[in-house]
């Protein structure tokens, strides 16, 4: 089995104003031996079309950069190691890592 694709769900409010913010993470395996990627696109009140970011699949340290802008944006706050690691192990099954 391989996992292609994971969606993210978050929900947060911002100066009294209830938002709904969601995140598509899925691997796109390079082609014509470009490098392996994973693509997040984050869907926000602000960016309903989404915003995309390309992540490189070989890299942790980058995984992990994009696991704490996760967090950030879908929780609503700067979490805790704890709480990016969540994000960060769910990226990690997209990985190469």
């Amino acid at each position: 089995m391989r996992i292609t694709r994971i969606d993210f769900e978050g929900r947060h409010e911002i100066n009294g104003q209830s938002g709904h913010w969601c995140a598509t993470a899925q691997r796109r395996d390079g082609m014509h031996n470009g490098p392996d990627i994973i693509e997040v696109t984050i869907l926000s009140p602000e960016s309903p079309d989404g915003r995309k970011h390309y992540v490189n699949a070989d890299c942790e340290d980058d995984i992990f950069s994009m696991a704490e802008c996760l967090q950030s944006q879908l929780d609503g706050y700067t979490g805790s190691n704890s709480e990016i690691n969540d994000y960060h192990r769910e990226l990690l099954r997209l990985s190469n890592c």
